[in-house]
């Protein structure tokens, strides 16, 4: 008695292509005509229908909520609400300004839609021919249930996962799937219980594409149910965080303790020193309000929209701000083979025969001098009996080049080598045929009858090596034919094999002038046996060296791809990948652990045959092991790993809209050799992140230390939180944004990343920020101080101490420049924007010193001319600190010993 249909698949085990057709109708309670129109209906209830659930994207209300969860935003929240509540009106609008700019950037930078999943679904068809009730319908696509029987033709594509029941030179296109460049010949014979899904050639799968033929299949899998479903499951999962990400948010959430504690400290210190809570609950105010860096997220979002517009110009387009500054972190890259190391592209790499053998390898895309007399016949053949055509319109692409035919990849890659090297003229490949035979997979060739000059005719076949020896009975050389010798042939065929070819060979015969042709032709035989004709899907131009510059920078690059482990490993010793041991494949990931998995990877370097889940272990396994993954793919089975990494790179000319969706950064050149300059860029972009970083913390840190120390020594009220927040955002604002702009210093790509324990800062800068600010904070507070003494008013006094400390930002923003050169190594003119922002913001502040509405505003009095020198005077004793420092850490590094050494 057969399953229920709302079961079969669960008892079946999801292993459709180990049952025989039979079985498969059985299971699914069907018959090789279909469904009845009322059993289709009953079964839409139970599976429900044939589509891939979307995730909804998050509300406008919950990103902007998200906006305010940063420990920072907190402390500003909380200071907003005391001002509010003490009435003190132009504190209160500093601060909520500063929230809102901040919320404001946020909210625009999050708000993208979460498209992957809906990428998905657009490779759903709308509709599909059915067969139900005996009879063949036209139905949505949507509608499909299991049991119902699909009718596929060229052109179309697969609607659902489909176990076939019949087939007439039925090729899929799965390369969305598998990375495999050829399409896949399908049958319908039972399979082996452990066939991986990329080689289970009894089931075509949904989202693929027919490129060939005709077929009839039964349909075993809906929906979620499909290898597409398994896939968009993946992709739904949780997206990587990026290392600048988790970066920033460590710094905010240790930033916002030390604040918040050294908040709670100095109130009850006030406390208990006799101040009043409102004066005390305004000095809290104006400490946090001091120590907050408030336009770090401006200086984030500003450097890397900088390397995004960079990028662009390397044709690199970036879909996350984040992922400007990852590349430029990231220690390994696992790219996918088709189409990102690869052209995606089938060529002729090898012309073998028994007088000799020509590597189209090494001088690809050359025409000069003409083959050798059997390699030319060879050619010749193999451009006679195909079916590849000039493209439609395309009169004007010179012919060799990639956009000139169109047709089976195999015959495309065959006629574009002839014509390439001069094998076949535009006369003979436009002259019509005299009998055709299309390849054949139960023969395993194509034959073509053609007229030659004199008017004899002429039988070219290509097709197996295997077969075509068989047919065989002369070997064609240089010096004429000679009887056939299979060994040559074999060895010759299972070496190409070996290096991950395709490979066929051409064989000839000249027709007796009485000789008939039957219609259709009859097979083969007594053939002269030319030569063999090895293809593969050839590295990009280019890789390379770009792999040789990752592994310069301390970049490791893994191949991980769909394509079987002799190709893989072929393109991968190309590429300079690996030790040279073999791949690692996804049948044998089955048996290994983690630390197995790991090992084996770093030595072979190649990763092949691998499913989706395959790839995503990899992926979450090289994080766990503390590397930062950055994942190149153009596929669907690309998307879950391109999703799961610290970075995804997608190819966005030949790459499917899933993987562009899923993706982080897209080339808009399908290069590998981009990454390179995006590597350069992303690391650009994070020396100026941490610069800006070092001069916000210096600068922040400074004013907790000096609002401290003054409180401590019992001191009048040292700086107005609305002037902190005029010089935080206003005038150093414009300073540390325009540190994002400094060119870089040229040996990007000459050191390894950055270890990921060192976080934001190197230890280096952070005992730069201390030992400056600590600086910082004793003049501003001895100043102040020596101001009261000797009887300035305290407006006074707080603007000579105001100016003090703009003067110390000023001579700061300067050296932090370079964060071990000396100042005076760079060009002053190196970063015009920053000399600018600088002298501009001296600039604005004196105006605001003399103009009376923000004297009021502000709290500040006009200076004497002597007192603004003296300020700036004593604000340039900062750059001797910091170019000290720089001067003792180039000693350290230069004699490790501590002392220099003479001669």
């Amino acid at each position: 008695m057969p399953a229920d249909p709302s079961t079969s698949d669960r008892v079946a085990g999801g292993r459709w292509h180990v049952l025989s057709r039979q079985d498969v109708l059985g299971w699914l309670d069907t018959t090789p005509h279909g469904l009845t129109g009322a059993e289709a209906a009953a079964r839409l209830v139970r599976y429900g229908r044939n589509e891939l659930p979307a995730a909804e994207p998050p509300s406008a209300i919950s990103l902007l909520l998200r906006q305010f969860a940063s420990p920072l935003i907190g402390i500003l929240l909380i200071t907003f609400a005391i001002t509010l509540v003490q009435a003190h009106w132009v504190d209160a609008g500093a601060i909520g300004l500063v929230l809102a700019l901040n919320a404001g950037i946020g909210f625009w930078q999050e708000r993208k839609a979460d498209t992957a999943v809906r990428a998905l679904q657009q490779l759903s068809v709308p509709v599909c021919r059915v067969l139900r009730d005996g009879a063949e319908h036209e139905t949505a696509a949507a509608e499909l249930v299991p049991g119902d029987v699909v009718l596929l033709q060229s052109g179309e594509r697969v609607p659902a996962d489909l176990r076939l029941l019949e087939v007439n030179g039925l090729q899929v296109d799965e390369s969305m799937l598998t990375g495999e460049a050829l399409p896949v010949t399908k049958q319908v014979s039972r399979l082996p219980v452990h066939t991986l899904a990329a080689d289970r050639t009894n089931i075509t799968f949904s989202g693929t594409l027919v490129t060939s033929g005709r077929g009839r299949g039964v349909v075993v899998g809906t929906g979620t149910d499909t290898e597409l479903g398994m896939i968009n499951e993946l992709v739904q999962g949780a997206a990587g965080q990026t290392p600048l990400t988790v970066l920033t948010h460590t710094l905010e959430r240790r930033i916002g303790i030390v604040i918040a504690v050294a908040s709670l400290m100095i109130f009850l210190a006030g406390l208990a020193l006799g101040y009043g809570v409102s004066e005390m609950f305004r000095t809290a105010v104006a400490l946090a309000v001091a120590s907050v860096p408030e336009s770090l997220p401006i200086v984030l979002t500003v450097a890397m929209s900088l390397g995004v517009a960079r990028m662009a110009r390397h044709n690199a387009i970036v879909r996350s701000l984040p992922a400007v500054e990852t590349l430029g972190s990231t220690t390994v890259i696992g790219s996918d083979k088709t189409g990102t190391l690869t052209r995606n592209e089938l060529t002729v790499g090898v012309v073998w025969t028994a007088s000799g053998t020509l590597d189209l390898r090494a001088d690809e895309g050359s025409t000069a001098g003409l083959p050798a007399d059997t390699v030319r016949r060879t050619l010749h053949a193999g451009a006679l009996t195909n079916e590849a055509h000039r493209a439609a319109g395309d009169a004007t692409t010179p012919i060799g080049e990639p956009a000139d035919f169109i047709g089976d990849a195999v015959d495309v890659a065959m006629l574009r080598a002839a014509v390439r090297l001069g094998a076949v003229t535009a006369e003979e490949r436009d002259a019509r045929w005299v009998a055709h035979a299309p390849y054949e997979p139960e023969l395993r060739l194509s034959q073509t009858v053609r007229t030659a000059p004199g008017g004899r005719r002429v039988l070219y076949v290509k097709g197996s090596p295997e077969i075509l020896a068989a047919l065989s009975t002369t070997l064609a050389t240089d010096d004429g034919d000679r009887p056939f010798d299979p060994e040559p042939v074999d060895a010759a065929n299972q070496e190409l094999a070996r290096q991950g070819m395709r490979v066929l060979a051409t064989a000839v015969r000249i027709l007796d002038p009485d000789e008939p042709l039957p219609r259709p032709l009859a097979p083969p035989s007594d053939l002269t046996f030319l030569g063999l004709e090895g293809m593969e899907d050839p590295p990009r131009p280019g890789v390379a060296d770009a792999v040789a510059d990752c592994r310069r920078a301390g970049i490791t690059v893994v191949m991980i791809t769909g394509d079987h482990p002799a190709t893989a490993a072929s393109i991968g010793a190309r590429l300079g990948l690996g030790t040279g041991t073999p791949p690692v494949t996804g049948a044998d990931m089955q048996d290994m652990d983690d630390y197995v998995l790991a090992e084996r990877l770093r030595r072979s370097g190649v990763a092949a045959r691998v499913t989706p889940q395959d790839k995503l272990r990899i992926v979450r396994l090289l994080q766990d092991d503390d590397e930062v993954v950055a994942v190149t793919g153009d596929g669907v089975n690309d998307a879950p790993a391109l999703r799961a990494a610290s970075i995804g790179v997608a190819m966005g000319r030949s790459g499917t809209a899933v993987a562009r969706e899923a993706a982080d950064i897209v080339l808009t050149d399908d290069n590998f050799v981009t990454i390179v300059e995006a590597v350069r860029q992303g690391r650009v972009t994070f020396s100026a992140i941490r610069k800006a970083t070092f001069f916000l913390l210096a600068t922040g840190l400074a004013s907790l230390l000096s609002v401290s120390i003054n409180l401590i020594a019992e001191q009048p009220l040292l700086f107005l939180p609305v002037q902190l927040l005029f010089i935080n955002v206003v005038t150093n604002g414009l300073q540390d944004i325009a540190l994002a702009f400094e060119p870089p210093e040229g040996d990007e790509l000459h050191r390894p990343p950055r270890p990921r324990a060192e976080g934001l800062l190197s230890r280096t800068l952070w005992l730069r920020t201390v030992l400056v600010a600590a600086w910082m904070a004793v003049a501003i507070v001895v100043t102040f101080r020596w101001a009261l003494d000797h009887g300035y008013p305290e407006v006074e006094a707080r603007t000579l101490a105001l100016t003090l400390f703009v003067m110390l930002n000023f001579w700061l923003v300067l050296s932090a420049r370079a964060e071990h050169r000396s100042l005076f190594a760079l060009n002053p003119f190196g970063n015009r924007l920053l000399l600018a922002s600088a002298l501009g913001a001296l600039l604005l502040y004196f105006g605001a010193t003399q103009w009376a509405a923000t004297d009021a505003l502000l709290g500040l009095v006009t200076l004497r001319p002597g007192e603004w020198l003296a300020c700036f005077l004593l604000g340039a004793s900062v750059l001797a600190i910091t170019e000290m420092h720089k001067l003792g850490q180039w000693l350290t590094r230069t004699h490790p010993s501590g002392r220099p050494t003479l001669g």
